[in-house]
C-alpha cells in the first residue's frame, strides 16, 4: 500500500466521500463529489446536521464500522442544499492519523443508485432484445422461401408489425394458437384483432400496448401475464417479447414472439386453490382439537392481549384512551400480569409507534448507571462515545420497567432529565435535547414506597399521571382457559411441535391454582406441560408441589396476609432446596417459573435474608 494520507484517499473514491473526527462529529475533508453534494462549507461542519435520522444511529453505525472494520448501513435521509432529504447509504471504515481515528465515510444517493441499476437493466433488455432481433433479422435476410421455413419451424408464435401496427408476417404456430389464418392478418391491424380488450373485458387502447411501445419508444417489452383473443372469441393467456427491428437505420416496425401459457396458469390456479383447501382443513382440525373452541377463537383481543374478563376489558379501554396522548402512565400489578404487554400496546396505538420503545430495566442496571442512563463521551482520548438509553428513545417512547427499584440517588436525576426533557453524556457539557413519552411500571405500592422514603414523591407524581392497576390471574379465573390456549399454540409454535388436546380436567386443575406468579408463570407451567406429554393430551404435572397453602386445615380461605405470609413461607423453602441459588439450570426461579429479575425483586419485596433458608435448613 501507499503512505497515502485520508485527504488523498478521499480524492481516489468513486463515491462522495467525506473524513469525519468520531469524537466531535465534525466533518474534516470532503472531496470534490462530496462537497458539490453538500456545498463547499460542510468541512468543518457537524456530519449529522446532513442526516435526517436518531443521532444513536449513527452511534451504532460508527461502533459497527469499529468492530468490522467496514460497515454500511441505510437508516439515513441525506439533506443536501437546496433538495429534499433523499435515502442514502452510508459506508465507513475506520483509519488512523497523526490526528488520531478518522471514520471514513463514502455517500451514496440510493435513488442515484437505482438510477444506475434501471440502466444496467435496460441494456440487459436491450441486449435480450438485441439477440432476438438478431435471430428475426437472420430469417429475413435468407430468401423468402427460407425465412418462412425457419418460421414456421419455431414451437413459439410469431409475427412481425410495421410502424402503422400493421401485420408484416405470421409464423405457423401463432396461426395455429390464435385460429386466425395468415390471410386474417397480414396487412391488418394485429392490435384490434387479437389484443383488443383485457381479460375483464374493458378495452385495451393501442396506446398503452407494450407491443406498440417498442417501435414507438424503441425499446423492448417483456410482458408475463396478458391475453391474445382467438378468432372464435376465446382468450388465450400469453407471455411475450417485443423488440423493435429497423431497416438500416429506420425503424420498421417490431417482432414479437409469444407463448399460450394458458394451461400453466390453469395449473397455478388449481395449485393455489388446493393448497387453500388443505390450509382451510389443517385450520379446522387444529380448531377441533383445541379446547373449548368458541372461547378459544374469540380469546385473542386487540394489543395481542389475550382475555375476556371485565378487568382486561377495562386495561384495554384505558389503553385506548390514552395511547393518542403524551400523558405519562404508571402500571402496576403483581409480578407476571403483563406489566409489559400493556406498555407495548400503549406504544403501538400512539403517534410514536414508528419509533422505538426503548426498555430500562431498573431492577437489572449495570454499576455504572449514570452511563446507561445518560449516555458518555470519550474523554481524554479514553472510552467511547455511547447513547444512553434516554437519548435512544428520543421520538418514542422510554419504558421504565420495575422503576421502584432505581436508586433512590439516581431518582434526582433522572427526573430533572424527564422532566426538562434534556441530557448531559457523562463528560460532556452539551446539553441534547429530548422528545419522549414515559411509561413506567412497577410490582410494589409506590405510594408505600413514598411514605417508607424509598421513593421520590415529586417522581411518583410526574409518572403517576394516568395510572393502570392490573388484575391479578387469581382474580379473573376465567381468562386461564383463554390464556392456555394461547400459550400452548405459542409453545407448539416455538418447538415444532403438535398441540394436544387441553382436557376438562386440566382446565380445573389450572383453575384451582391461585398462581402467585400469575399469567408468566401460567405460561411457564403450560411449556413444561408440553415438554413432559406424550400423548394426545396435554399433562399437568408438578403444580400441586409448587402450589403454597391456600387455605387452612379446616378449609376456611386465607386472608391476603396470610396469602402473603404462605408466600413468603414458599419462597423460603424453595430457596433452601435450591442452596439458595436463584438463576441457572435448577435454580430456584426456573422451579418457580419466574424471571430471575422478578424473583430478586421478590425477595427483596419481602425482605427475605439467606439467614432465613439457612435456619430452614438447620
Amino acid at each position: 500500500m501507499t503512505d497515502l494520507s485520508p485527504d488523498s484517499i478521499l480524492d481516489l473514491w468513486p463515491w462522495p466521500a467525506l473524513s469525519v473526527d468520531p469524537a466531535t462529529d465534525r466533518i474534516c475533508a470532503a472531496n470534490a463529489d462530496a462537497a458539490r453534494l453538500l456545498g463547499p462549507g460542510a468541512v468543518g461542519e457537524r456530519f449529522l446536521t446532513f442526516l435526517d435520522g436518531d443521532a444513536g444511529e449513527l452511534v451504532v453505525f460508527a461502533d459497527a464500522v469499529q468492530h468490522y472494520g467496514r460497515y454500511w448501513t441505510r437508516e439515513f435521509r441525506l439533506r443536501c442544499p437546496g433538495e429534499d432529504a433523499c435515502p442514502c447509504e452510508l459506508t465507513g471504515a475506520f483509519v488512523e492519523t497523526p490526528d488520531g481515528s478518522r471514520l471514513l465515510v463514502a455517500l451514496v444517493r440510493l435513488d442515484e443508485l437505482q438510477a444506475r441499476q434501471d440502466r444496467t437493466e435496460t441494456a440487459v433488455l436491450h441486449r435480450s432484445g438485441l439477440l432476438e432481433w438478431k435471430r428475426t433479422q437472420t430469417f429475413f435476410s435468407e430468401l423468402e422461401r427460407q425465412n418462412q421455413l425457419i418460421l414456421d419451424a419455431a414451437g413459439e408464435g410469431i409475427y412481425g408489425i410495421n410502424a402503422d401496427g400493421q401485420t408484416t408476417f405470421v409464423n405457423r404456430a401463432a396461426q395455429e394458437m390464435l385460429g386466425w389464418s395468415a390471410e386474417d392478418l397480414l396487412g391488418r391491424d394485429t392490435h384490434a384483432i387479437i389484443h383488443h380488450r383485457h381479460l375483464n373485458g374493458d378495452p385495451y387502447d393501442h396506446r398503452d400496448c407494450p407491443i406498440y411501445h417498442s417501435f414507438r419508444n424503441e425499446r423492448v417489452s417483456r410482458v408475463e401475464d396478458e391475453v391474445f383473443w382467438r378468432k372464435d372469441g376465446r382468450p388465450i393467456q400469453v407471455e411475450y417479447v417485443s423488440t423493435p427491428i429497423y431497416d438500416g437505420q429506420v425503424l420498421a416496425g417490431a417482432v414479437v414472439i409469444f407463448r399460450d401459457i394458458t394451461d400453466r396458469k390453469e395449473s397455478e390456479r388449481r395449485l393455489h386453490e388446493a393448497m387453500a383447501e388443505v390450509d382451510a382443513l389443517r385450520d379446522r382440525l387444529e380448531q377441533e382439537n383445541a379446547y373449548l373452541q368458541e372461547e378459544i377463537s374469540s380469546a385473542r383481543a386487540h394489543y395481542d392481549v389475550v382475555g375476556q374478563a371485565p378487568a382486561i376489558q377495562r386495561t384495554l379501554k384505558q389503553v385506548e384512551l390514552v395511547a393518542p396522548t403524551d400523558a405519562n402512565v404508571l402500571i402496576t400489578g403483581e409480578s407476571g400480569t403483563g406489566k409489559s404487554l400493556i406498555a407495548a400496546a400503549v406504544h403501538k396505538a400512539s403517534d410514536r409507534r414508528r419509533r422505538s420503545m426503548i426498555r430500562l430495566d431498573c431492577a437489572a442496571l449495570p454499576e455504572n448507571i449514570d452511563a446507561e442512563l445518560f449516555g458518555q463521551i470519550r474523554v481524554n482520548g479514553r472510552g467511547i462515545d455511547k447513547a444512553g438509553r434516554l437519548e435512544l428513545a428520543h421520538g418514542g417512547t422510554l419504558f421504565l420497567e420495575e422503576i421502584a427499584d432505581l436508586p433512590l440517588e439516581f431518582q434526582g436525576r433522572l427526573l430533572n432529565a424527564l422532566r426538562d426533557q434534556t441530557v448531559t453524556r457523562i463528560g460532556d457539557d452539551r446539553q441534547r435535547r429530548l422528545n419522549l413519552r414515559i411509561i413506567a411500571c412497577t410490582s410494589r405500592n409506590l405510594s408505600r414506597e413514598v411514605m417508607a422514603g424509598r421513593f421520590r414523591e415529586d417522581l411518583y407524581f410526574f409518572l403517576n399521571v394516568f395510572p393502570i392497576a392490573l388484575t391479578p390471574l387469581r382474580e379473573r379465573t376465567e381468562d386461564i382457559p383463554l390464556l392456555a390456549a394461547h400459550f400452548l399454540r405459542l409453545a407448539c409454535r416455538r418447538t415444532n411441535r403438535a398441540e394436544p388436546r387441553i382436557t376438562t380436567g386440566a382446565i380445573r386443575q389450572l383453575m384451582s391454582y391461585p398462581w402467585p406468579g400469575n399469567a408468566r408463570e401460567l405460561e411457564n407451567v403450560i411449556e413444561r406441560a408440553l415438554i413432559v406429554s406424550t400423548g394426545d393430551k396435554l399433562r399437568i404435572e408438578g403444580l400441586d408441589a409448587a402450589l403454597p397453602p391456600a387455605r387452612r386445615p379446616d378449609g376456611k380461605v386465607l386472608t391476603e396476609q396470610e396469602f402473603r405470609a404462605a408466600e413468603v413461607e414458599n419462597l423460603v423453602a424453595c430457596l433452601k432446596l435450591t442452596g439458595g441459588r436463584v438463576a441457572g439450570p435448577g435454580g430456584a426461579a426456573e422451579m418457580l417459573g419466574l424471571r430471575q429479575t422478578t424473583l430478586y425483586s421478590r425477595i427483596r419485596k419481602f425482605g427475605i435474608t439467606p439467614e432465613m433458608w439457612a435456619a430452614e435448613g438447620g
